[in-house]
């Protein structure tokens, strides 16, 4: 008898436990902040080393309009040669203040076909 009133002790013990920690987890004091105080932060120090146009390596994501659901489905995922960033690495609502800044820049000129003289 002692060991089935122990074992529902710790069955409610444990389910408070998790009940608490799921509390904690959704709770508006859990939020977090941004990774980037902007999104030209953002863009400055994570994916312009790759996506501006003077740079050449990635493709210029700079005002083409970009909806913050592909740019965050990219950046978590990867795409080819681009890796996936984790939200460790870059939360969402950073990457949202980064496609909102993006989409102010001006469309980068196209590619000039190879062998053109500049």
């Amino acid at each position: 008898m002692d060991s089935s009133v122990a074992r529902i002790a710790l069955k409610r013990t444990l389910f408070a436990a998790a009940a608490l920690t799921l509390v904690a987890m959704f709770s508006p004091l859990h939020a977090q902040e941004s990774t980037y105080s902007s999104g030209k932060e953002a863009y400055d120090k994570l994916c312009g080393y790759c996506h501006k146009h003077e740079v050449g390596v990635g493709r210029s994501i700079q005002g083409r309009g970009l909806p913050a659901a592909f740019i965050i489905a990219i950046a978590r995922n990867g795409l080819n040669a681009m890796p996936a960033f984790p939200e460790s690495h870059i939360d969402d609502k950073s990457l949202e203040l980064l496609t909102e800044y993006v989409n102010t820049l001006p469309a980068a000129p196209p590619p000039k076909p190879k062998g053109a003289t500049p």
